[in-house]
């Protein structure tokens, strides 16, 4: 549990960084960062980290497919998250259960 609450942070965030640099690039005419590459940080979990860049920098925040698409990707890994633990909870309760019937 440990790594992935590591995993969480360090690509939150990379997913801040990546909306700074893309900001940085904006204002000085320079090669930016693929929408696409944004969109694949905030699904693989940099989420949180896309959306609070996109407001500290006030970058992306103009265009619809980030300011909706981004709370959705959100909105989908909470309830995931709600659903695995959930059941992860309950495995546990029944599976313990079980051991103490037994003994």
């Amino acid at each position: 549990m440990k790594y992935f609450l590591l995993y969480l942070l360090v690509i939150n965030v990379y997913g801040i960084f990546l909306m700074f640099l893309d900001k940085y690039k904006a204002k000085h005419n320079k090669w930016r960062i693929p929408e696409k590459k944004l969109f694949i940080t905030a699904i693989i979990g940099g989420s949180f980290g896309i959306f609070f860049g996109m407001y500290l920098f006030r970058h992306k925040t103009q265009h619809k497919k980030f300011v909706y698409g981004i709370p959705v990707i959100i909105i989908f890994q909470l309830c995931i998250f709600y659903y695995v633990i959930k059941h992860i909870y309950h495995w546990f309760y029944y599976f313990f259960n079980i051991l103490k019937k037994t003994y």
